[in-house]
């Protein structure tokens, strides 16, 4: 039968380990004997614990048949500190936020709102949608909603099919600058969006059939400056008459080729505010009459810009009556065939007349003599007015209508 060796104690701890046991039941950490008094053979135990800083007990796990052969070692990584992993999103103020997200596009900006409720909600403030260009977008429906009732001031969407818009509020719409031009929508749906605005200054609904309601809620818009009415149709000249006398601030008017009868014209010429600077009241033909042009020139004489094409009443007796225009710079009588080409040299008493168009009236064989005889006047310059329309026709490919810039734009 073998007999177990005896533990020896290490030599040099043979005198100081009792005085070293008092000492650590004073103090909770005793002291770290000199590396070369220990045998890593014969040192006790409780010694190599108690001197040992503290290790991470590691959990072994050999269960299983799978696990025979193999031991897995299970153990934690240890967690950064927070401070270490930099600024969290999370820690950002709205302030910094919304500034960062103001460099985004329009797509970029819908998928970050899907990203949490508070990031959703920052992607709709109000100061993110100060302007939006939907041109290209095939189908409004609810987007239209949603843009305006996150703020919109300007918002430009022509030549798109709107469907029934989904407000989110009832207050009134903060939009000051809409182009609805060449819209596929219905009078209701127009109706819907006219009459949640108050604070409207430009506003072209060019070749939109309209209604009596509509034009009703125009009136509630008194800063209303620029209005282009062109190709409309659908509302009474007594409405007309009614609107025309609660904007007094409009500045650009334009009511050409509308579905009018006499008595729209009648109504345009008296009750449109006498400080109207630029007027487009071409295409109706045998609707504008001599008495009209004198009832305009009378209460409007501050008129800059006149067109009259496409009136074949207009005759040479009326250029007697646009003398009194002492600002006329800019005059459109193209297809007023009621006017002699050789006439037009009488527009050289105009001094202060700068364009003429007369498109229609002079051939091109004779436009160089005329350009001649008449040096200080350009001829046939432009060929579509752009009074009160969002943009010239030349820019077609502009983001921006009325010469404010658009952020905020769609692209396919």
């Amino acid at each position: 039968m073998s007999m177990e060796r005896p533990l020896q104690e290490p030599p040099c701890l043979n005198e100081k380990l009792e005085s070293s046991l008092l000492a650590s039941q004073k103090s909770k950490r005793p002291k770290r004997p000199h590396a070369a008094c220990l045998d890593a053979e014969n040192t006790p135990q409780e010694l190599i614990q108690n001197w040992s800083p503290p290790r991470k007990h590691q959990r072994v796990t050999d269960k299983g048949k799978e696990n025979e052969e193999n031991v897995f070692i299970l153990a934690r990584r240890p967690r950064r500190r927070r401070d270490s992993l930099g600024v969290c999103w999370d820690h950002l103020p709205d302030e910094l936020l919304l500034r960062i997200l103001s460099c985004l596009s329009l797509r970029d900006l819908l998928r970050t709102s899907r990203v949490c409720k508070r990031w959703h909600q920052l992607s709709f403030d109000e100061s993110l949608w100060q302007s939006v260009d939907l041109e290209g977008k095939v189908r409004l429906g609810n987007a239209l909603g949603q843009v305006l009732s996150a703020g919109a001031l300007r918002l430009r969407c022509p030549h798109t099919s709107i469907g029934e818009p989904c407000f989110t509020h009832k207050e009134p719409l903060r939009v000051q600058h809409l182009d609805l031009s060449g819209c596929t929508v219905s009078p209701e749906v127009v109706y819907d969006v006219i009459s949640r605005c108050t604070q409207l200054q430009n506003l072209s609904l060019e070749g939109l059939v309209l209604s009596d309601g509509i034009l009703q809620s125009l009136a509630q818009n008194p800063q209303l400056v620029r209005l282009n009415l062109s190709g409309c149709s659908g509302f009474s000249s007594e409405t007309l008459a009614q609107m025309l006398q609660s904007c007094t601030r409009l500045t650009e008017l334009n009511v050409s080729w509308c579905d009018f009868s006499n008595e729209h014209v009648k109504a345009v010429v008296s009750n449109v505010t006498p400080s109207i600077s630029q007027l487009n009241i071409s295409g109706y033909r045998q609707n504008l009459t001599m008495e009209d042009m004198r009832c305009l020139v009378e209460r409007c004489p501050s008129i800059v810009h006149l067109d009259l094409s496409d009136s074949v009443l207009v005759t040479i007796d009326s250029f007697p009556i646009l003398q009194q225009l002492s600002s006329l710079r800019h005059l459109g009588l193209s297809r007023c065939y009621q006017i002699h080409p050789a006439a037009l040299l009488e527009f050289e008493r105009f001094p202060e007349l700068q364009t003429l168009e007369v498109f229609g009236l002079v051939q091109d064989t004779h436009l160089t003599v005329l350009m001649k005889e008449l040096p200080k006047l350009r001829l046939n310059s432009q060929r579509f007015t752009s009074i009160a329309r969002p943009s010239p026709s030349s820019r077609g490919g502009s983001v921006s209508m009325w010469g404010l810039p658009c952020h905020l734009v769609y692209r396919l």
